[in-house]
């Protein structure tokens, strides 16, 4: 994945501490902006939006933890 970006919240002082996300039609992958050649993370599409909208929602309790899919969707990919 080439089409790395990040929060457009992410000022010029801050700019290096965000994560930065890319997506295919199928995954997106999530890296550390400090350090953009190591390992990523990717999930699957579905798992990953149903997991920003469960953050964003304005009812969802302190401390829930939102099921998105079990864990054996996440993948670790090392230079992706």
């Amino acid at each position: 994945m080439d089409n790395w970006r990040k929060s457009s919240y992410s000022g010029p002082d801050d700019g290096n501490e965000c994560v930065e996300i890319a997506n295919s039609p199928t995954h997106i992958a999530i890296r550390d902006s400090k350090a953009p050649a190591r390992a990523t993370l990717t999930f699957p599409a579905g798992a990953f939006s149903a997991f920003v909208e469960a953050v964003a929602s304005t009812d969802m309790p302190y401390g829930h933890r939102p099921t998105v899919g079990k864990s054996t969707n996440v993948t670790h990919t090392p230079g992706m």
